[in-house]
């Protein structure tokens, strides 16, 4: 079957907005029973994107669900760092950052990203930098949180291995986080819980924390892979040691019958 994304990680990349931009404004009317369906929707979109993927992309990907998920559950449902629309940690989350994980790492694979990649990581810092001054300077709610987020991202940026992919997870963060907290999705404490540190809405630096999704990727996908495919191989190996012992078996079960039946009539007066 002819998949549209096979070929362009652009397509990818403005697939991968466009559902983020529908699924969010439909979660603005939607009640809960209207959030179980848009999450199912999105594992759907979530599926069409991965179809071009490779078997490493998809790994890394579910890694990311993963990670991302425990992190949601602690920042959000334990800690209350920020509160979804109806308290509580909507259904098209997960895959929903399996889908950001894919446009930071389509994005890198775009003829432009590549042939500019200095230039882009160094606007994405710069984009970083100054808004995180803005935060502490004349925005409306001090963000003194999201600067500290500020300065571990840049840092990622300036001497991270996969910084291309960061800068591109930055660009698509960014851009996530202004329109959902604008279409009312969820929403920022003005301080950290249990801290005092006033933060924005959003917090400049929160790409910082989608930044240690992608280094769990990167990481543990290779590994993840790895236990799979030498599972499979075992499992391949003991279900054609059974099909050889009981080819065996029944050979060995079946071989007289012949005999038996020739001596028997042998035997016969």
């Amino acid at each position: 079957m002819w998949d549209p994304l096979a070929d362009s990680p652009g397509r990818v990349c403005a697939f991968v907005v466009g559902v983020t931009i529908i699924g969010l404004a439909l979660d603005r009317v939607a009640g809960l029973a209207g959030q179980y369906l848009l999450g199912l929707a999105c594992w759907v979109m979530l599926g069409l994107a991965l179809r071009s993927a490779t078997r490493l992309e998809r790994v890394q990907t579910f890694v990311v669900i993963g990670v991302a998920t425990c992190f949601e559950i602690i920042g959000s449902i334990i800690w209350g760092a920020y509160i979804y629309r109806h308290h509580n940690l909507p259904m098209f989350v997960p895959p929903g950052h399996g889908l950001v994980y894919l446009f930071g790492l389509r994005l890198t694979q775009t003829t432009w990203v590549r042939t500019h990649a200095r230039r882009w990581v160094w606007a994405a810092c710069a984009a970083v930098i100054a808004w995180g001054v803005l935060g502490v300077t004349v925005l409306p709610r001090v963000d003194v949180g999201g600067a500290l987020g500020v300065v571990v991202l840049a840092a990622f940026l300036m001497w991270g291995r996969n910084v291309r992919v960061y800068a591109s997870v930055f660009a698509f963060v960014a851009f996530l986080e202004i329109y959902g907290v604008s279409m009312g999705t969820w929403s920022w404490r003005a301080h950290i819980p249990g801290t005092g540190i006033p933060t924005g809405n959003p917090p400049s630096g929160i790409a910082a924390g989608y930044v240690f999704f992608d280094i769990a990727a990167i990481a543990l996908a290779p590994r993840v892979l790895g236990v799979w495919e030498r599972w499979r191989a075992a499992e391949s190996s003991s279900d054609r040691q059974l099909a050889l012992e009981v080819s065996a078996g029944s050979g060995h079960d079946l071989a007289p019958e012949p005999a038996t039946i020739v001596a028997s009539s042998i035997a016969a007066p």
